[in-house]
């Protein structure tokens, strides 16, 4: 496919370098126009040996090819990233000031904005009624997400991640004309991995999470426009790049974590294999082994109920206006016995818990921790139909991130 990537003059231009990487590994033809201005932050050289093709942003140049009309003509996609306010007003109004915003004039293909900008632009009235003008014309114009900005101000007006503009261009271009980010300019809090217990300064209770299924959690809601915060326990994975990250150990740790982040997340989700018990007492010197002494004996006392404390949390009369809409998902792995089976005892959890929906796996020494794939049944609080999801770990995700997205914007889930 032949992509022309726009480059607008903000200090996300430096992000855009990743998705031109994302577009030429995917086998496309990428020609990168930058303004005038996006040179002041990532420079020519830098595009051209990314995408193997001259870079230019001027009419003047290579005029035997008119350029300035060939471009847009032959363009099967257009990319503009980061879309600025400045970029918007003249993409609105048709100026047709340097080779970018020609080639606009004369797409024949879909043309796709991911703006970034300061939040009082992003909302200033002038940027808005630009934005509608282009969506109007059926330019896909994507919500920018919510985070940290230049500087110490945070709100929306962050160009979403790399990953989330290269899935909604590619849907664009496959006809998805109504594509949009789900998860745009919402903010989700999702914990992985496991805790770890102390019982000495050498020694731990722990579990064996490997802390891939949230890292894919934490992957799929970012491409789907949310700033992520990933509080992470111990993993056997790095965590992935675009996502705020918070270090814990133990499950007091990960309480006190996912009770801060909670304040102002649109979504919560408690994936992490979080430790029931931890010891009673912590020795500050290593247990001995003497052949002279008892076996050691360890008492065990109970963690906090983290996910039911979110829930309580959110449903406290004093945040019912702030937290009112917060979507809350717990996790629960699970194994039957003689008692009841796996589903029996997730619905009587989720009733107990009151979260929003419960993602419930059967677990087992060979079966979801530690490996690649994974299958679960989200169960809802609303009484839906429980979802079957199965596939790799990063399947799954998509399709519980899906899930969430549906239930925000109330769209009924498909079977």
């Amino acid at each position: 496919m032949r992509i022309v990537l726009g480059v607008g003059g903000g200090i996300a231009a430096y992000k855009v370098a990743s998705l031109l990487r994302l577009f030429t590994e995917a086998g496309h033809n990428v020609t990168v126009i930058p303004t005038e201005a996006a040179t002041r932050f990532v420079g020519v050289a830098t595009w051209e040996a990314l995408s193997g093709n001259p870079v230019s942003n001027s009419v003047f140049d290579d005029v035997h090819q008119v350029n300035h009309v060939r471009l847009g003509h032959e363009a099967d996609l257009i990319v503009v990233a980061p879309a600025t306010a400045d970029l918007l007003a003249r993409a609105a109004t048709g100026q047709a000031s340097d080779l970018l915003t020609n080639t606009l004039l004369m797409a024949r293909g879909p043309v796709l904005f991911a703006p970034a900008m300061h939040t009082e632009m992003w909302q200033h009235a002038a940027t808005r009624a630009n934005v509608e003008t282009l969506r109007s014309r059926g330019v896909a114009v994507l919500e920018p997400a919510s985070g940290r900005l230049t500087g110490a101000d945070s709100g929306p007006g962050r160009l979403p991640e790399p990953e989330a503009i290269f899935d909604a261009a590619l849907a664009l271009a496959q006809g998805q004309s109504d594509y949009q980010l789900p998860l745009a300019g919402r903010t989700v809090t999702i914990s992985a991995g496991g805790t770890r217990e102390p019982l000495d300064p050498v020694r731990f209770l722990g579990n064996r999470s490997s802390g891939k299924q949230g890292v894919a959690l934490a992957v799929a809601a970012r491409n789907a426009g949310a700033t992520v915060r990933l509080i992470a326990a111990h993993m056997d994975v790095p965590a992935p790049a675009g996502v705020d990250v918070v270090t814990v150990e133990t499950a007091l740790q990960l309480r006190e974590a996912a009770l801060a982040a909670a304040a102002d997340s649109d979504v919560v989700i408690m994936a992490a294999a979080v430790a029931d018990f931890r010891p009673a007492e912590i020795s500050g010197t290593k247990i001995k082994k003497r052949d002279d002494t008892a076996d050691p004996v360890i008492t065990l006392v109970r963690n906090p109920d983290i996910l039911q404390e979110l829930v309580e949390a959110r449903n406290a009369p004093e945040n019912r206006v702030d937290r009112g809409n917060q979507l809350i998902v717990g996790f629960a792995a699970e194994t039957g016995d003689g008692q009841g089976d796996v589903l029996a005892y997730a619905g009587a959890k989720l009733k107990r818990k009151g979260c929003d929906l419960l993602v419930v796996n059967h677990v087992g020494t060979d079966k979801v921790f530690g490996q690649d794939t994974n299958s679960v049944v989200i169960l809802a609080r609303s009484g839906a139909e429980p979802q079957l999801a199965a596939g790799s770990k990063t399947e799954v995700s998509a399709a519980v991130i899906t899930r969430v997205g549906q239930e925000l914007n109330h769209v009924s889930p498909r079977a």
